[in-house]
């Protein structure tokens, strides 16, 4: 059975169950879309996180991009930036 990981939401709000795997791939995408840019908005994120994983993934990618982002600012690894529109989202110094 595979491996599963709960995650958290910056609010508080209830987290998701899904894959350690899917988790991990995910997670690893993000922050390797945010290391060389410092910032993204949320749009550009997802881009690149969808053309990372595109064909070595299955589900629906911006779903899980977001499940793990929430998750990731919950932790305080990646943070939104305040008062930007449409959102932005950095990395955590």
């Amino acid at each position: 059975m595979d491996e599963k990981v709960l995650t958290r939401h910056p609010e508080g709000k209830r987290g998701r169950s899904i894959s350690r795997a899917k988790y991990e791939a995910v997670r690893q995408a993000i922050l390797d879309s945010l290391a060389p840019r410092g910032e993204l908005t949320h749009t550009a994120l997802t881009e690149a996180v969808v053309e990372r994983l595109k064909g070595k993934f299955t589900g629906s990618i911006p779903w899980y991009m977001e499940t793990v982002k929430l998750d990731l600012e919950a932790k305080g690894i990646i943070q939104r930036v305040p008062n930007t529109r449409p959102q932005h989202v950095r990395l955590v110094k």
